[in-house]
């Protein structure tokens, strides 16, 4: 029996141990890494120990230290009782309105992005090119630029300030990107499956529906978690168009930082900061790595 093992075993241990030398290359790229996620982490830290400190406390200024005495009751308050303006219902009104937004808009323009993609791809109408840098203009307009003629267009068909209203006007801002993530996605399949279903008698709806949509569970991750963290995250949106019955949360966590009546409570406006954006860093930790995944595989062609 051979005691030695074979070349390639012997020589395994010490490709490992090269592997794990710290090389000052090494530690320059781990001593970066640590100084990023110090730099990104401490406002973070900042606003988690002042959301449970008491206010006595945060007024001695330690920034940094500790709380000597834990309480939650500024994150309670953020959630029921503080004011976003008149109403002091707290912020839980708006994170419930974000989610009356966030559902319909989400589906509606991953549904439209969707459709656009797949027609784009496979079936290529006259002037396909066309249009499609018509939309992927409509990517890199201000949404400042569109605002008043929105306003407009929807006073006229009586959608302004109301929740179909805020759902249409992300429905189309979404629809751009969408479209190029989809095309973008479809345009790397191999077009024999799509011949291979026209043959079989396959329409427009029944590809869409039964081979391309199951295809589809990659791309259809990154789509969520870019327009949920998106339409969670908008501000001017949300103020301009959704009316005062609708207020997302973002616009309601403004109120509450920017009051101007009574004392001003830094634990209750960090609570509320750290409850509005829970949604979108919740998202982000648990389909992070299939955020990546869906990006990768839709990025074969172009």
């Amino acid at each position: 029996m051979n005691t030695h093992g074979s070349p390639l075993q012997r020589g395994t241990p010490g490709r490992m141990r090269r592997r794990t030398q710290l090389t000052p290359a090494r530690l320059g790229v781990y001593a970066f890494l640590l100084t990023a996620a110090l730099f990104f982490l401490l406002p973070l830290y900042v606003m988690l120990v002042t959301s449970v400190k008491p206010m006595s406390e945060i007024r001695l200024g330690n920034l940094l230290a500790f709380p000597a005495h834990f309480t939650l009751d500024a994150w309670s308050a953020a959630w029921q009782s503080a004011c976003t303006g008149l109403d002091c219902n707290g912020i839980q009104v708006g994170f419930w309105n974000s989610v009356r937004i966030v559902a319909p808009s989400t589906v509606l323009s991953i549904l439209i992005g969707a459709v656009n993609g797949y027609a784009l791809s496979f079936w290529r109408p006259r002037g396909a090119g066309v249009l499609f840098g018509v939309l992927l203009m409509g990517a890199f307009i201000p949404v400042q630029v569109m605002v008043y003629p929105l306003v407009r267009v929807l006073a006229s068909v009586h959608l302004f300030s109301s929740l179909p209203g805020i759902v249409v006007i992300h429905a189309i801002f979404g629809m751009p990107v969408m479209t190029l993530l989809f095309r973008n996605y479809y345009a790397s399949i191999p077009q024999e499956l799509f011949k291979a279903a026209r043959i079989d008698g396959g329409g427009f709806w029944r590809i869409f529906v039964q081979l391309m949509l199951p295809m589809s569970t990659p791309i259809i991750v990154v789509a969520i978690i870019m327009q949920v963290t998106g339409i969670w995250n908008d501000f001017i949106l949300g103020l301009v168009f959704a009316g005062t019955k609708n207020l997302p949360m973002t616009v309601q966590l403004n109120n509450i930082i920017n009051t101007t009546t009574g004392e001003r409570l830094y634990n209750v406006n960090m609570a509320a900061t750290i409850l509005t954006s829970l949604v979108p860093l919740a998202i982000y930790f648990i389909s992070g790595r299939w955020f990546v995944r869906g990006i990768a595989s839709g990025a074969v062609k172009g």
